[in-house]
């Protein structure tokens, strides 16, 4: 039996892990026409950049979301996702 230190979820590199990060990373969109080409959340004009820049001025997932109603929890994560590469 082979032990893996991530204790019953699937082991990295498996279609389990690659389709979340996928799923999280299609909510990122780069368009030329859009915000001169920044990386933005699929369907706003709401960059990966500014998300960023909220996260790391104290505001948290739960105070973006209330001021950016049409924002979901999965786009705070994708552009965390999409900053860590």
């Amino acid at each position: 039996m082979r032990i893996h230190p991530w204790r019953g979820r699937a082991t990295p590199g498996t279609g389990r892990h690659r389709s979340k990060k996928s799923d999280l990373l299609k909510r990122i969109t780069v368009n030329p026409g859009v915000l001169g080409g920044k990386p933005t959340i699929r369907g706003t004009r709401i960059s990966v950049e500014f998300v960023l820049e909220l996260l790391a001025s104290g505001a948290t997932e739960e105070e973006i979301l209330l001021d950016f109603p049409h924002l979901k929890p999965t786009d705070v994560r994708a552009c965390l996702k999409h900053a860590s590469f």
